[in-house]
């Protein structure tokens, strides 16, 4: 199923969630039967896209903080939280349609991502190299403000704009997490 998922994910990066399932079959060189068999529903597809993008996301933050420094770890993978939002744009109509296919997906976001940002939070206002006055819901919410659509070259703006917001991040690096800014 990796290669429906991952063919989903292009299409629906491309075209939107409301691309055909035909063209999302063909990427993946399966028939459609296969992926009706695994995803009923659209919205089963959906979701798992979404899943598994937030999955990878997350997972990421261990695997950075393994190879690099504390604030290195939390600026590349915010860099990498803003790539995800980048992706997200083509699933964002459809998780905020209404439909109750997809009420369960903002907590799995937030039970995903917030730990794994909290961690390289700590760990970078642990070792003096960030301010401490942000939470991890705050930052997620921010790096998603500056992901919206604005010009031509939205991820790169978006990844320059992110590259301040870290800047900001080591701004009074060593304040006290409740401390003001």
């Amino acid at each position: 199923m990796a290669a429906v998922l991952a063919a989903a994910k292009a299409v629906f990066a491309e075209s939107g969630v409301d691309a055909p399932v035909r063209e999302i079959a063909a990427r993946a060189g399966v028939g459609l039967g296969t992926i009706y068999r695994h995803f009923p529903q659209r919205s089963d597809l959906v979701s798992a896209v979404f899943r598994q993008e937030v999955d990878a996301c997350a997972d990421a933050a261990a695997v950075l903080a393994a190879e690099h420094g504390p604030g290195e770890a939390l600026a590349r993978w915010l860099q990498r939280y803003t790539s995800f939002i980048a992706t997200k744009r083509g699933l964002s109509s459809a998780l905020h349609s209404g439909d109750p296919a997809f009420d369960a997906l903002p907590a799995y976001f937030a039970e995903h991502l917030g730990p794994a940002l909290a961690a390289l939070l700590d760990a970078a206002e642990a070792a003096g190299e960030i301010r401490g006055d942000i939470t991890p819901e705050d930052l997620l919410r921010a790096v998603a403000n500056l992901c919206l659509p604005a010009h031509e070259d939205e991820t790169g703006h978006a990844q320059r704009m992110v590259g301040l917001l870290i800047d900001g991040l080591r701004y009074r690096a060593g304040s006290a997490r409740t401390g003001g800014g």
